[in-house]
């Protein structure tokens, strides 16, 4: 599941660049039993399996061997949300070992004794979070350093650091191409005029606009702070 979208596109090529390393590990490698169990039912009742602590401290505990700083990271719902600075601290980090919830989740010992980070990429349930580890992964990677190419790519795009950039976080304004005028709907032409300082201005003010219809909550954090 993990391995074909981190294998395709910028992923492959930073992977083949010697930009990154990803691995997936299957956690059945690490059980003891006939039948490479990773869950049981849980104490207490409730529906549906719990994943067992034993098979993920063994995989933790191997896969420090030679990295014993490695990041430990949990994908489940109950984590704080995963965003843009989330990524952006993420990228900076030699090692990360990301575990991925299922069935009803994990044993809480798990989270007790190995793990770093809890995130949640939102408020809304998957069928696992070897998805959600995907998610994690690609926003993380295209953050390191050659990964994009233009290294102001990180920087004018939304939920830019705002830092970097100036301003508070801000969706990205829009964005034309070729043809210059299609099925009647024509690029505007500030884009066309070649006055970066007119440019600049519009796409700002494109961005706040963009912000406050689609994600009113990023300006209201702003009003607060």
């Amino acid at each position: 599941m993990c391995r074909a979208p981190l294998g395709e596109s910028m992923m492959k090529r930073a992977q083949e660049a010697g930009q990154v390393t990803i691995a997936a590990h299957d956690l059945r490698d690490w059980t003891t039993d006939k039948h490479r169990k990773v869950d049981d039912i849980p104490y207490g009742g409730g529906q549906g399996m719990v994943m067992k602590p034993d098979p993920f401290f063994a995989a933790v505990r191997e896969l420090k061997r030679d990295s014993p700083d490695a990041k430990v990271v949990l994908m489940t719902p109950q984590g704080r949300r995963f965003d843009q600075a989330q990524a952006r601290g993420l990228s900076g980090e030699d090692h990360l070992i990301i575990l991925c919830g299922h069935y009803e989740g994990v044993d809480h010992r798990v989270v007790e004794g190995l793990v770093d980070l809890e995130l949640s990429i939102g408020d809304y349930i998957l069928t696992n979070g070897a998805i959600a580890a995907v998610v994690v992964v690609d926003a993380v990677v295209r953050l390191i350093p050659g990964v994009l190419g233009d290294e102001r790519s990180p920087e004018e795009e939304s939920f830019a650091d705002p830092e970097v950039t100036g301003h508070p976080p801000l969706l990205e304004a829009p964005h034309y191409t070729r043809p210059v005028d299609f099925e009647g709907m024509p690029v505007p032409e500030v884009l066309l005029s070649g006055h970066h300082g007119k440019i600049a201005a519009w796409r700002h003010e494109r961005a706040v606009a963009r912000t406050r219809d689609n994600r009113p909550d990023l300006l209201e954090e702003k009003e607060t702070n």
